[in-house]
């Protein structure tokens, strides 16, 4: 009997330090890349506000090639859904929304994940002009662990971990849009 009481004086300890430190632990992300285009901005705005043509690019689109995507409204305008199911755990479920668009400019997006977690992200995509010919892309995430989830910080690095996604993907539109010149 004893021994159980001390193993659950230790569970319980072990506990309260991750929820003590867990307290600390910051609760927001933010990850964001840039790439250049050597595109005219319209042109390449034009390309990224379409949500289907992340099939072409996004690099989670391309991690199965059976998912499942359904579309609800119409694309490249504020409340367009494109929603995706994969049996395959690193894809999962869930769906996007168009938030909002500044045309030529910003496309704001809110990610929502079901399956094989639940959260939501907010997504931006943001293009500037350099000059006539080329553009500068940012594509960034930006989101929030609750307490006590937040101490994944701790283990997981959220800008290393989405950020190589989001530069292979930036790398492939890049390409895409590039290739027709």
């Amino acid at each position: 009997m004893k021994i159980v009481k001390i193993i659950l004086i230790v569970i319980a300890a072990i506990i309260a330090i991750v929820l003590i430190t867990a307290a600390f632990v910051k609760k927001d992300y933010d990850v964001e890349r840039e790439i250049i285009i050597n595109k005219p901005k319209v042109e390449v705005f034009e390309y990224v506000k379409y949500l289907r043509n992340q099939e072409n690019y996004s690099p989670w689109s391309l991690m199965d090639p059976n998912m499942k995507t359904t579309y609800r409204g119409t694309d490249a305008q504020v409340g367009f859904v494109s929603a995706w199911d994969s049996e395959l755990d690193s894809v999962g479920a869930g769906e996007q929304e168009i938030k909002k668009i500044t045309p030529n400019e910003r496309i704001d997006l809110e990610l929502r994940f079901i399956r094989p977690f639940e959260s939501t992200e907010q997504v931006r995509m943001i293009t500037t002009e350099l000059n006539d010919n080329q553009t500068k892309l940012v594509w960034g995430f930006s989101g929030r662990l609750p307490y006590p989830f937040n101490i994944w910080h701790l283990f997981m690095d959220f800008d290393k971990m989405l950020g190589k996604d989001l530069e292979q993907g930036l790398q492939m539109l890049k390409t895409i849009l590039e290739s027709d010149e």
